[in-house]
């Protein structure tokens, strides 16, 4: 399997494991409000980073290769409709922002984890 089929599938599971863990760690030691944003922001940018991994690999595997207006335009729809969902749940209070930027924040943790993961595995190669 090549690297970067490899990175994709171990960031792809690890958004939703961390999703989960993060999820019931805020539910037990939080306030609800708190715990509600980290799940919701979770959920967001998980499902996010799902769609837009899909399209990509749609769009870009023969013979359905699209044109990058769709991506693009596929992609700033998802934008704006996450955007939209952001901006009704900070201003009906419904989370906490804290919390939301938290949440915001495990696509970006597990891709730090696949890289940190991926150099180790070339440092300890290039050691023996």
């Amino acid at each position: 399997m090549a690297i970067h089929q490899r990175l994709l599938k171990f960031v792809t599971l690890t958004n939703w494991i961390l999703l989960f863990i993060v999820s019931i760690l805020g539910i037990s030691l939080t306030p609800f409000d708190f715990a509600k944003g980290i799940m919701f922001g979770g959920l967001i940018v998980t499902v996010n980073f799902h769609l837009l991994s899909r399209t990509l690999k749609k769009s870009l595997t023969p013979p359905h290769l699209s044109s990058h207006r769709v991506v693009l335009a596929k992609y700033y729809l998802r934008f704006a409709v996450s955007a939209f969902i952001l901006y009704l749940l900070i201003s009906k209070h419904f989370v906490d922002p804290l919390g939301l930027f938290i949440g915001l924040s495990i696509v970006v943790f597990s891709i730090t984890l696949a890289t940190i993961l991926e150099l180790k595995k070339l440092i300890l190669k290039e050691a023996i």
